[in-house]
């Protein structure tokens, strides 16, 4: 497939490179920094800003699907109403190029009791909560949108670099857990999940959830 994928070079979105040239998926790499790009005759570099509502929807159009995994830097001081932005121009730029959309979601919307998620709870740590109220409200406004066909795919509670296992269980909005009480999925077996659905869609115009 001919894939665009926003912010590879992140932790999530090199995963998700690094997956898709594996399968022998052709890959539109948007980032702001070309430089950190791995180079490989599947891959095509995009240095361009997702802001930019035309160039963006160029190097859209032509694509199969274009995956998100957008995050202005979890040190924003305005992070959620840069997300916002983006998230905004991402949909916006899908829908003129029609192709479809799959997005990298947050696991503070997951549900830890009926009607509560985690973003809501007491002891969700302070640091994240603007940039997951920010992935919130990216998931609501998908959510809203009738003339695209999306996907959002939440990760467990800890993200974390590890060997690609190629395993892994998938829920909804609820948060699940391992026999240990965890919720954990390495950032590559993340990409397996994500790169599952996209040659396997099972979750069009929903979000679904990823851990061990």
């Amino acid at each position: 497939m001919k894939i665009a994928l926003i912010g590879a070079t992140g932790f999530v979105g090199a995963a998700l490179l690094t997956e898709a040239l594996e399968r022998g998926h052709e890959v539109a790499a948007i980032v702001r920094n070309v430089a950190k790009l791995p180079q490989h005759p599947k891959l095509t570099a995009h240095a361009l800003d997702v802001f930019d509502a035309a160039a963006l929807t160029a190097a859209l159009t032509g694509q199969d699907a274009v995956i998100a995994a957008y995050n202005p830097g979890w040190g924003k001081p305005d992070i959620r109403a840069t997300m916002a932005r983006g998230g905004a121009a991402i949909i916006a730029a899908a829908k003129a190029a029609k192709v479809r959309l799959l997005a990298v979601g947050g696991a503070g919307s997951l549900e830890v009791a009926p009607g509560l998620q985690a973003l809501d709870t007491p002891d969700f740590p302070p640091q994240w909560k603007d940039g997951a109220e920010g992935t919130r409200d990216f998931l609501n406004r998908l959510r809203s949108e009738s003339a695209l066909a999306w996907t959002c795919l939440s990760p467990a509670f800890e993200l974390f670099p590890g060997p690609r296992t190629g395993k892994y269980r998938t829920g909804g909005d609820q948060a699940f857990f391992d026999a240990g009480g965890k919720s954990r999925i390495a950032a590559a077996d993340y990409a397996v999940a994500m790169l599952d659905e996209l040659e396997t869609p099972k979750h069009t115009g929903h979000r679904f959830a990823v851990a061990y």
